[in-house]
């Protein structure tokens, strides 16, 4: 595609886009308070520009990264861990360079088992209610799903915030985050593959 559609340049007309009242900013999970405004949309950018490994393997970051930056990894799986503010955030990505769209059908029968295997392992950190997941592509042409651990207790932290809330909460201490990245690691490593850490 190469022209914009309707829709599209509707949107980055230049006219403000407030605050719907029912929207995201009026959820009690919302991190932020105070006046906030909506950015203007940019002009699109069309062809859009290509993503990391959007030429296959050879130009992809994750394919070139040895099995040791991983948690634990088998023959088609690896699993990525991302020091951060919550209990714990990992990354599950496929050994060969797939996207969703292109992930063969054995790998995608796999799917919904390892997200749930990972899920119990996370589920091994003490003080941890829900366990979510997010899948985005933009930025990467190679899948990679995220799971992120919700702390017990912390309401304000539910839903589909709870990546914003990641981005302000103060980061786990190091010696926290590298004792739960071996929980998780060895949790997966009872079902099989190799822990790295």
């Amino acid at each position: 595609m190469t022209e914009p559609s309707e829709y599209v340049r509707r949107l980055t007309s230049g006219e403000p886009i407030p605050f719907a009242s029912d929207g995201v900013a009026g959820w009690e999970t919302f991190p932020f308070d105070g006046e906030l405004a909506v950015r203007p949309l940019e002009p699109p950018v069309l062809p859009e520009p290509p993503r990391n490994g959007e030429g296959g393997p050879e130009g992809c970051d994750v394919c070139v990264l040895p099995d040791s930056a991983f948690l634990w990894t088998d023959e088609h799986w690896r699993l990525r861990g991302i020091h951060s503010s919550l209990p714990a955030i990992v990354q599950l990505v496929p050994r060969v360079h797939h996207d969703l769209m292109d992930l063969p059908a054995e790998r995608a029968a796999e799917l919904g088992p390892m997200l749930q295997r990972i899920e119990r392992a996370v589920r091994e950190l003490e003080g941890i209610a829900r366990v979510h997941v997010g899948r985005y592509g933009d930025g990467a042409a190679h899948l990679h799903v995220f799971q992120f651990a919700r702390p017990q207790g912390l309401l304000q932290l539910r839903g589909s915030n709870l990546p914003l809330w990641d981005d302000v909460l103060p980061r786990v201490p190091e010696e926290v985050w590298a004792g739960s990245a071996r929980t998780i690691a060895a949790a997966m490593a009872k079902g099989g593959g190799t822990a790295h850490v």
